[in-house]
């Protein structure tokens, strides 16, 4: 390893030469209290930022190992770290004079959700930190100013170190409160498969944002309450006595006029499979993690899908049990949906009838009448919900303003008065029975076949690193130059998550999709790889990109079942 002094010498020798001579920094340099390693230099300066990295071992970092000794303990430590360091980037007035990125610093920026990212680890060994960003490697033209990153790596860069990962330089009470907070948001998880919840939401949460392309709270917002009947107690570990409702396993509906706040609900279910940052208003709203939105999704393609349990009896004689479509209508996707959820092992359906097929949903009686069952391929969902959830564990939380048939089928009733929810079970179930439903013999369904096998072909050879993933915002990636939609995966929750699914992808086209196993058993050597791993398991290169989080098992399901390839 070479020392900091011999970088310095170094910036001074190519200093005004051509731009390729940067390449010659690559390596690592020991600084006082960290190494720096410079894993990437840009080409041009134009091009993406260099890729550099810095290491301070644990014994210098000096976090107590109670701080991180959990692996959610650890996620939120990392988290909080790089949001100190990035307030020092932000801070720091100094702008590199030159072309193209010159001078540009970056480092991942969380939003509300607290999310595992490769900009930074730690070691549950040792406590080594590990931060990843990128700068801009200073010129003008394509003429080497070397001053200037001397400026940034000598006297900046040291200085957003010092403040930030040292335990020493950091406000001790914030440090421990994110561990106390991450500690009593895992006991929450723990509490709800012993007390047979789906979901919790704790008095006094803000559920509201503070606008669509905000996920701050919004300031004034009506604070949640719980009804009665649903109130539970917890005693957290740190939190002390802390109340809200328990949303139980089963069919919950949820009902009320609009602009009550009936998706404001449901979206921040969504989201509690996430941990959230103290100040959020969320951080009391805790769902099953395998939580999944359950929505129509016209267009999307289907590859092989058992979609038997909702579609039978197509005019077309299709196979329904090894269904594929390049074009899937409202209804069709849904069920799509559905069985993919089943598939990635999913235990609640979050739905919003306003994002749902109408004729998956239901028949009403008018319509039963003209159309027979034997003239109707489809199996709506309200004949389905109480087998999901008695034969395969499924609850299922589901908004309705329109259609009151659910209310035969729920288990709990909820109605949302101005963002405040009542438990109506009693009074709407007694409303129902003046309101039969016609009751259809529907035959029970079979247990979805998940023996599916994919094939994932991208051109190129193993270990590529032409094969590009190019990032579209949340709304999807193209991998060499074939676009995933993932628009309606609507709890993706990071923009770094949708590039983790893109190099998941490359990964699983470039060394695991031939056809030979299930789509099952391809998610459960990833789960491996990614456990013993990390991100740096499903990447290729010689260095991991910074801006990368850990998505869900539910999203890369569903990134794989939308791949056209």
């Amino acid at each position: 390893m070479k020392q900091a002094i011999e970088l310095r010498e170094l910036l001074k020798k190519i200093d005004r030469k051509g731009y390729p001579a940067y390449k010659e920094t690559r390596g690592q340099y020991q600084f006082p209290g960290y190494v720096l390693s410079i894993d990437h230099v840009q080409g041009d300066p134009f091009a993406a930022p260099s890729k550099v990295s810095v290491q301070v071992k644990g014994a210098q970092a000096g976090f107590a190992k109670e701080l991180y000794d959990k692996e959610h303990k650890r996620i939120a430590l990392q988290d909080y770290l790089l949001r100190q360091f990035g307030k020092e980037v932000a801070g720091f007035a100094f702008q590199a004079k030159g072309s193209g990125k010159s001078g540009l610093m970056s480092v991942s920026r969380p939003g509300q959700e607290i999310l595992e990212r490769s900009a930074c680890s730690i070691q549950e060994e040792n406590g080594d930190i590990l931060l990843r960003l990128e700068i801009g490697f200073p010129a003008n033209g394509r003429t080497i100013n070397a001053r200037e990153l001397e400026k940034i790596i000598f006297d900046f860069l040291p200085e957003c170190v010092r403040k930030s990962l040292y335990y020493k330089s950091l406000n001790k009470k914030q440090v421990q409160q994110v561990m106390e907070l991450s500690q009593d948001q895992q006991y929450i998880r723990e509490e709800l498969k012993k007390r047979n919840l789906c979901a919790f939401v704790a008095d006094g949460s803000v559920l509201p944002r503070e606008s669509g392309i905000s996920q701050k709270p919004m300031k004034g917002a009506i604070k949640f309450r719980s009804p009665e009947s649903l109130r539970v107690s917890l005693e957290l570990p740190y939190y002390g006595t802390l109340t809200g409702m328990g949303i139980p396993n089963g069919i919950t509906l949820v009902v009320g006029g609009g602009y009550h706040g009936k998706s404001t609900l449901l979206k921040a279910l969504e989201m509690g499979v996430y941990n959230h940052i103290a100040g959020d208003g969320r951080e009391y709203v805790i769902t099953d993690s395998s939580a999944m939105k359950i929505r129509a999704e016209d267009g999307r393609s289907i590859k092989n899908t058992d979609v038997s349990m909702f579609i039978n009896h197509l005019p077309n004689g299709k196979n329904t049990k090894h269904f594929s479509t390049e074009d899937a209508s409202g209804s069709t996707s849904q069920a799509a949906n559905v069985i993919e959820a089943m598939e990635a092992e999913t235990k609640v359906f979050l739905i919003d009838e306003d994002t749902s097929a109408t004729n998956f949903m239901i028949r009403d009686e008018l319509m039963q009448r003209v159309v027979s069952r034997n003239a109707e391929p489809i199996t709506p969902f309200i004949d389905r919900i109480e087998e999901l959830y008695k034969h395969y564990g499924i609850s299922t939380i589901l908004v309705a303003g329109s259609s009151g048939s659910y209310f035969h089928k729920a288990d709990v009733i909820l109605q949302m008065e101005q963002y405040i929810p009542r438990d109506i079970t009693d009074f709407a179930k007694q409303e129902a029975e003046s309101f039969p439903i016609p009751v259809e013999k529907v035959p029970k369904s079979e247990r979805p076949s998940f023996e599916r096998k994919l094939e994932f072909y991208v051109k190129g050879k193993r270990g590529d690193d032409r094969i590009k993933v190019k990032v579209q915002g949340k709304d999807g990636f193209s991998l060499n130059h074939e676009t995933v939609d993932l628009r309606y995966l609507e709890q993706i929750a990071d923009v770094e998550q949708v590039t983790a699914l893109g190099y998941i992808l490359k990964y699983v086209a470039m060394n695991m999709g031939r056809g030979e196993e299930t789509l099952q058993e391809i998610l459960g050597k990833l789960e491996q790889i990614l456990a013993q791993r990390g991100l740096a398991g499903i990447c290729d290169g010689n260095y991991l990109p910074s801006g990368l989080a850990m998505p869900r098992k539910q999203e890369v399901f569903a990134c794989l079942n939308r791949w056209r390839g």
